[in-house]
């Protein structure tokens, strides 16, 4: 009996530590670092929390986020846009809140998909229905490559540059 109950401890104390190990993962030393850009203006607060997948000799639109299908916009778990106030994306009403930033890639077309279901691994659970706004912008050459993906925020407009695309949007 002692040897039976010696036997659960010592598999609850294993399972335990893996699980805490499991949840102190250092997500700085991922191949696609996570980065977060908080930007504040008026009483607008902006948050996007994202890793960066780097191009890696690889080709935007067909190696790595293929043109036309949903994409994370980024890597590991989706990349989340928080607003604290009501804002227009583009002219188009978006609640405060928490999304999952997901884009549809083209030559000369994203889509911006801000969907409800923020806490999502990549996009493999995406779904439409949760789709709280989508957008479409015109992307641009970048005026210098950007190995890693990188988002930036100014007052008015965010930009996403990766290799040599820049992908514009406002928020007002």
């Amino acid at each position: 009996m002692k040897k039976i109950v010696s036997a659960i401890l010592l598999l609850a104390a294993f399972t335990s530590s893996t699980f805490v190990f499991a949840q102190a993962e250092d997500k700085s030393k991922r191949p696609s670092p996570p980065a977060v850009v908080k930007t504040s203006n008026n009483g607008l607060d902006i948050t996007i929390d994202y890793s960066q997948p780097a191009v890696k000799g690889r080709t935007i639109g067909t190696d790595i986020a293929p043109y036309g299908e949903v994409w994370r916009t980024g890597a590991n778990e989706a990349t989340t846009f928080t607003v604290n106030k009501d804002v227009k994306i583009e002219g188009k009403d978006l609640k405060a809140g928490t999304y999952a930033l997901f884009t549809i890639p083209g030559k000369d077309k994203w889509t911006l998909i801000f969907n409800k279901q923020a806490k999502q691994w990549g996009a493999f659970k995406y779904d439409e229905k949760q789709d709280a706004l989508r957008v479409d912008v015109t992307p641009k050459k970048a005026p210098a490559f950007t190995e890693r993906m990188a988002f930036a925020s100014n007052p008015g407009q965010v930009s996403l540059m990766w290799g040599d695309t820049e992908v514009d949007f406002s928020v007002k």
